[in-house]
């Protein structure tokens, strides 16, 4: 087996302990731990597991770009994440996973406004389309029965324009740094901020760990290392072999991922959010999807 077949296995992993997640996470969420104290919870295990790798080949930063991975440790980990937490609290996982897919449309609108890259009609139209989607999807969620809401699609739309700013200004600092020194300060930075932010350290305190069915430590477990730290390594290992705009693409399959573990969830008898399912969903979706390929399209 090849490489390239190798490094395209592991994105695929990569996206789908993410489509997982939408489900796994959302199921511990509010009854046995908080948004924010979820969240503080995953971003130590982060840290602690990123330095203790980070030890064996330490690299210097420069003084200079520690203000930059501030920022970066701002909108990549503390507003980002507590904003896509809130909101997955609030809406259904399938809702999350087709918000998130607009990053890309995100990005390049903040590329031209920050990096002053040209625009061109097609991509003028897949910005449209990708809002029309999104917006399409937020008011849909205003009027349904199941786990939807337009409060949490907000959030989670927010955690996407957090997370692209965060992607436009790490950029020179992975032209100068190795990936795992970067991602190791932008959490540790991040931990800060999440500390900061005082319903984090409440929601830990709250926690009841003997009350637990025995399956949600081992949900936080999973989200901890399984959607933190393994996917970062992961994507590490593909980007050798493999293009960013490759790697980037591969977030067309989470909607598809969450839809799978969904039902999955609903078969095994564990959490229904199957009443979320509509076909006016799937052509936002589309139409998010078609926008995404303007945008991206050379």
């Amino acid at each position: 087996m090849s490489k390239k077949v190798i490094s395209h296995i592991a994105l695929f992993i990569v996206n789908l302990l993410y489509g997982a997640n939408y489900v796994i996470a959302k199921g511990v969420m509010p009854k046995y731990v908080g948004p924010n104290g979820f969240i503080l919870m995953r971003v130590v295990g982060a840290v602690t597991l990123f330095w203790m790798i980070l030890l064996f080949k330490l690299q210097k930063v420069a003084k200079k770009d520690l203000i930059r991975l501030a920022f970066c440790g701002l909108f990549g980990v503390g507003m980002n994440q507590l904003l896509f937490f809130n909101g997955l609290m609030r809406t259904s996982p399938l809702n999350s996973s087709i918000i998130m897919t607009t990053t890309p449309i995100i990005v390049f609108v903040l590329s031209i406004i920050i990096l002053k890259e040209k625009s061109t009609q097609t991509k003028v139209l897949g910005i449209t389309l990708g809002a029309i989607g999104s917006i399409s999807l937020t008011y849909l969620s205003s009027g349904e029965n199941g786990y939807a809401s337009s409060l949490g699609d907000l959030f989670i739309f927010l955690n996407a324009i957090s997370y692209s700013f965060y992607l436009v200004l790490v950029k020179p600092l992975m032209v100068k740094y190795s990936p795992l020194t970067v991602i190791t300060w932008v959490f540790t930075f991040g931990l800060i901020y999440v500390l900061l932010w005082p319903f984090s350290t409440a929601e830990i305190s709250a926690i009841t760990w003997q009350s637990m069915p025995t399956n949600i430590p081992w949900r936080i477990l999973f989200v901890v290392v399984g959607v933190t730290f393994l996917p970062y390594l992961l994507t590490v290992f593909a980007m050798k072999d493999v293009s960013p705009s490759v790697a980037s693409s591969y977030i067309y399959f989470q909607p598809v991922l969450a839809g799978v573990f969904i039902y999955i969830s609903f078969l095994i008898g564990s959490d229904d959010y199957t009443a979320d399912f509509s076909i006016w969903k799937i052509l936002c979706a589309v139409l998010i999807f078609v926008g995404v390929y303007l945008v991206s399209k050379k």
